[in-house]
């Protein structure tokens, strides 16, 4: 059973979400971010940066979360187009979602919620910059249902992101395939079942294993 390592983030939902979409069965353990779990020992030595996500699958560490989406699909098989053009195109707007989105995003995030100076400059560059990359998204949705055409793990990978875009203190009604698509995927019961993953009472040590177990359906 893969072990799963996570908190109450995007990246961290990114994981459960896909782990739900394929029916993949896990083991949750909840990392309290606030109490400095992720750099305990025994998380190093599953990841070395001290991030979540990670995952253990029989034996074998796997960390960043655009990795362990690659991983996941290919172990397991799913959320990845068949044709090698048609995956090439998923990895893109993969590995266009952990360069830009989720940076910029962050960035955001922490300048308008959590720094505690307000620096109107900075806030704005973050927040201009995330928005240009929302419309980006926008404009390839719009002849498209999904990133790579079909679900998957590039959307998997944004979606996290974008259902934060308010917390950013973002506005994205005017681009209407973008709420498409975000009102689309937050519909899908294991996108809703991934993204309530860590269950907040889950407090495990890392040392014991004490854990809470979510089945996929």
């Amino acid at each position: 059973m893969i072990q799963f390592y996570t908190a109450p983030t995007p990246n961290g939902r990114k994981v459960s979400i896909a782990l739900e979409e394929l029916g993949v069965p896990y083991t949750v353990h909840a990392v309290d971010l606030k109490a400095g779990e992720q750099k305990q020992p025994a998380f190093l030595a599953i990841n070395p940066n001290g991030r979540i996500p990670a995952i253990v699958d029989d034996g074998f560490p796997v960390f960043e979360s655009g990795a362990i989406l690659l991983y996941i699909a290919e172990r397991f098989g799913g959320l990845l187009p068949e044709t090698a053009q048609g995956r090439s195109v998923a990895i893109q707007w993969l590995m266009w979602q952990v360069g830009g989105l989720g940076p910029m995003h962050g960035q955001a995030n922490v300048f308008n919620r959590y720094f505690p100076e307000k620096i109107p400059a900075v806030i704005s560059r973050y927040q201009n910059e995330t928005m240009r990359l929302f419309r980006v998204m926008d404009r390839r949705l719009a002849d498209h249902a999904f990133l790579a055409g079909e679900y998957s793990i590039a959307d998997i990978a944004c979606w996290p992101w974008v259902m934060q875009h308010d917390w950013a203190g973002l506005d994205i009604s005017e681009l209407t395939h973008l709420t498409r698509w975000l009102a689309a995927i937050g519909a899908r019961p294991a996108v809703q079942r991934g993204a309530a993953i860590p269950f907040p009472q889950a407090k495990p040590n890392l040392e014991t294993g004490r854990v809470i177990v979510a089945g996929a359906a």
